[in-house]
């Protein structure tokens, strides 16, 4: 496999705008491309953090992307002032920061439809 393999996350929300107000608030997330349905209502988000790219959109009960809620995992350098603007707009702590056995600093909370985000200080892939 070569180095064109990216990996974007997606969720979903109930409320999209409301999601992107929060993400936004609570994690410093700049939305890109924002696409919109006939009735106005935001369909799909394309938003940022950092360089790294995901998107969310209107959940649909009984549709094919109904997946239920999603845990997204944010490799950082530093956590504990992320974990402070975040705790900051009364999420729901699932964790705090935390040093893990294997090296890393994470903490978690839970947006307010019940997607996990946790942040580390761990990255995911191949030794350097």
């Amino acid at each position: 496999m070569g180095t064109d393999v990216t990996m974007h996350p997606v969720l979903h929300y109930r409320d999209p705008e409301a999601a992107l107000r929060f993400l936004a608030d609570a994690f410093g997330v700049e939305e890109g491309a924002v696409h919109r349905g006939p009735d106005g209502q935001v369909a799909y988000v394309e938003a940022r953090l950092g360089d790294c790219w995901f998107g969310f959109g209107r959940t649909t009960e009984g549709g094919p992307f109904d997946l239920g809620p999603t845990v997204v995992y944010v490799a950082v350098d530093e956590v504990d002032s992320r974990f402070e603007r975040a705790a900051a707009t009364g999420t729901e702590v699932v964790m705090p920061p935390t040093d893990q056995d294997y090296g890393s600093r994470d903490f978690a909370v839970r947006d307010p439809e019940g997607n996990v985000w946790s942040f580390g200080t761990y990255r995911p892939g191949p030794p350097a």
